[in-house]
């Protein structure tokens, strides 16, 4: 089964703020690459790209462009990576009508559906949340069980 990765949780992989969403990042994109089923959309790689390489204030950014630019390039070789089409664009519109998504999160769920993925790992719906045939699961939750869910015991 195909899972769709949302940029939160690639994003967490570099983000030393919270070891324990850390770690847990590590383990679902390790998981989903040993197991093929990870997906990716460009969207999400572009947002991974920015926000990894931003810096607020008095910070540093979380990741060097060369570095940030290095590792969106190994995911998009790990894991397919759907393009962002006029059809998605278009669907993203229809999900922020039809089931008051923000454009960016429509986005996401429209490349998941366009392209039929039944899940998408995000921190940003409500678990178990089903749209239209993809449902959400928040990786970083206590109850969530990626083992259980490749079907691994």
């Amino acid at each position: 089964m195909a899972i769709l990765i949302d940029s939160n949780v690639l994003i967490y992989m570099f983000d030393g703020r919270d070891e324990t969403k850390r770690q847990k990042a590590i383990a679902t994109v390790i998981a989903l690459a040993d197991s093929n089923e990870g997906r990716l959309s460009a969207q999400c790689v572009s947002e991974f790209y920015s926000v990894t390489t931003k810096s607020k204030p008095g910070t540093s950014p979380m990741l060097s462009a060369t570095l940030a630019g290095q590792q969106a390039d190994t995911l998009t070789r790990t894991f397919e990576t759907f393009p962002i089409t006029p059809q998605v664009v278009l669907e993203a519109i229809r999900g922020v009508r039809a089931h008051q998504l923000s454009f960016w999160d429509a986005q996401i769920w429209a490349a998941a559906r366009l392209n039929q993925i039944p899940i998408l790992f995000t921190e940003d719906f409500n678990p178990g949340t089903v749209l239209e045939g993809v449902r959400f699961f928040n990786p970083f939750a206590p109850e969530f069980d990626l083992r259980s869910l490749l079907g691994r015991s």
